[in-house]
This record gives structure tokens, C-alpha cells and sequence, in this order.
């Protein structure tokens, strides 16, 4: 197995910033989770590099993630979070804060936590999808039903050039053991856009059986989604520290280890593992201006 990149973790500080989706909690989440709480595991599961992924709709989670990249150095990159519904306050956070900064490698929104499944759809916030667009950075979907889908195929229709990528495969429907229906139509509807990605994460606690999932149940969907998007489509990510609500982090590594060694030869793997996810992220990329 070569280098291995997480291409979702999380770390947040309940006294360094607020995380709505946190109140009244009442499971391990509601602590905090640093960085170094990942060190061992991280290590045992054979992770090289790291991704950090936004946790709260603010910039101080965001610029919480870039803090520790500087003290990191395993970790290549920051998802943040941009205040898309204006498009000028977010031309000026980026041109002020985070096109100069080498960590600011993709933008999310909490989307799942709004009413509107259609959010993104908003005429301000297409237009600020429109700049990430022109900059080269890509955007993580976090939907969790079928109309998070179709509203992810109608932005790029709009938008066309916008990289995406569906975090944890837009929820599948595992718990249900479907095998076709809304979810497996609209993904590979969405399969057939180039820019469209599949990130292979968070399947452990989207199985409706968390400390009871096996290699099998996750198995068709994982293969699903390799099928359709294709060698060159697809990375993976360990959604840690969700992902202890559903076993161990290094589980889920060895899961995905089981699954594409015994199909994959070892330079798609490294695709896989590696490559796919250093391409939607542009880790390697130069500098990005505002034309």
C-alpha cells in the first residue's frame, strides 16, 4: 500500500468556536477533538496525509483548521467555509484571508442542516459558487437525501466547471440493503457529469447499524460507486471522530484496504488512495488570484 490520504477528517474546540449541530449532544461528539487525539490511530492505519473538513457554518472553525495545519505537517489541506450567500463579503474574505494561504483547498456549507434541501440553488449563492468555479476550488456536498442529488445536478447544469464531490456518498441507502431505486438512478445521473467526484466516507454510521455493520453491508455501495464514477473519481475519507460512533478509525481504513486490494491493482489503488483525492484538491496546485 503506498501514500494514503484521509480525505475527511474533522477537529473542533467547543470554547474556540460554536457548532450548532453540537447542542444537546449527549454522545462522545459533544467533546472536544484535536488533531493530536488522531496521532496513534492515524499511524496505525497506514494514513500519510490528511484533509480537514469545516464542522461549523463560521469562519472561526475555519480558520481553527488552517491554525493547526501550520503545526501539522501531515495535514495537506482545509475545507472551509465561505459566507455564500453574499457573494461580495465572500470575494473579499478570500481575496483578504485564504487564496494566499496554501491550505485553503475546498469550501463547504452544512447544507444538510438546512431547511431548504434546495439551498445551493439560492441566486447569491450561485454566484458565489461561480467564483470558487473560476478559482479552481472544489466543493464538498454533504447532503443526506435524494433531493440534495437533484440539487447537486441542477448547480451543474448552472455551473458546469464547478468541481464536486458528494461526501459520503450522499447518504446510501445501506440501512435498507435497496440495491436500485432514487438513490443509485440520481448518482449515476450525477456520475455522468465529469466534475462530479465521489468521496467513499461516513458509510460505517450511515449504515443504520453502527457497531453492528459489516465489510458486507458496505461492500455493494462502495463497488457502486466505483463502477460508476470510475477509477479516476474516487477517493476515500475516515469522517473522524463521527466515524467512533460506529467503531474504531482504523476499521474503516482496514474495510476499504479489504475491499480495493482484492479488486484493484496497485496503481489504480494508489488512484484511489492518493492521487484522485491530490487532483480535486489541487494540493499540488500554485497560488490562485482573483482576475
Amino acid at each position: 500500500m503506498r501514500a494514503i490520504i484521509d480525505t475527511h477528517i474533522h477537529i473542533w474546540n467547543l470554547t474556540k468556536c460554536h457548532y450548532s449541530w453540537l447542542e444537546g449532544d449527549v454522545s462522545l461528539l459533544n467533546n472536544n477533538f484535536e488533531i493530536d487525539d488522531l496521532a496513534v490511530p492515524r499511524n496505525q492505519a497506514g494514513v500519510s496525509k490528511g484533509i480537514l473538513v469545516q464542522a461549523a457554518n463560521n469562519l472561526l472553525d475555519t480558520d481553527l483548521m488552517l491554525q493547526t495545519c501550520i503545526t501539522t505537517d501531515w495535514i495537506a489541506g482545509v475545507v472551509g467555509w465561505l459566507p455564500l450567500t453574499d457573494p461580495e463579503a465572500t470575494v473579499n474574505i478570500l481575496q483578504n484571508k485564504y487564496l494566499a494561504n496554501p491550505y485553503f483547498k475546498g469550501c463547504r456549507h452544512l447544507i444538510h442542516t438546512e431547511a431548504d434541501p434546495g439551498w445551493l440553488l439560492q441566486p447569491a449563492v450561485l454566484e458565489s459558487l461561480k467564483i470558487l468555479a473560476s478559482l479552481h476550488i472544489p466543493y464538498d456536498l454533504v447532503g443526506v437525501n435524494t433531493m440534495h442529488i437533484i440539487t447537486a445536478l441542477k448547480v451543474a447544469e448552472i455551473i458546469p466547471d464547478l468541481k464536486m464531490v458528494f461526501d459520503h456518498l450522499n447518504q446510501p441507502p445501506i440501512a435498507s440493503r435497496e440495491k436500485n431505486g432514487p438513490w443509485h438512478d440520481l448518482m449515476k445521473e450525477a456520475a455522468a457529469h465529469k466534475h462530479f467526484f465521489a468521496k467513499i466516507s461516513g458509510l460505517g454510521t450511515a449504515s443504520g447499524n453502527p457497531l453492528g455493520w459489516t465489510i458486507e453491508d458496505l461492500q455493494p455501495y462502495i463497488e457502486f460507486a466505483i463502477e460508476n464514477f470510475g477509477e479516476d473519481r474516487c477517493f476515500f475519507g475516515g469522517d473522524w471522530p463521527v466515524c467512533l460512533l460506529a467503531g474504531e478509525y482504523t476499521t474503516i481504513w482496514e474495510t476499504y484496504k479489504s475491499i480495493v486490494t482484492a479488486r484493484f491493482d496497485e496503481q489504480t489503488q494508489q488512484k484511489f488512495f492518493h492521487d484522485n483525492a491530490a487532483f480535486f484538491y489541487n494540493l499540488y496546485a500554485e497560488e490562485r488570484t482573483m482576475k
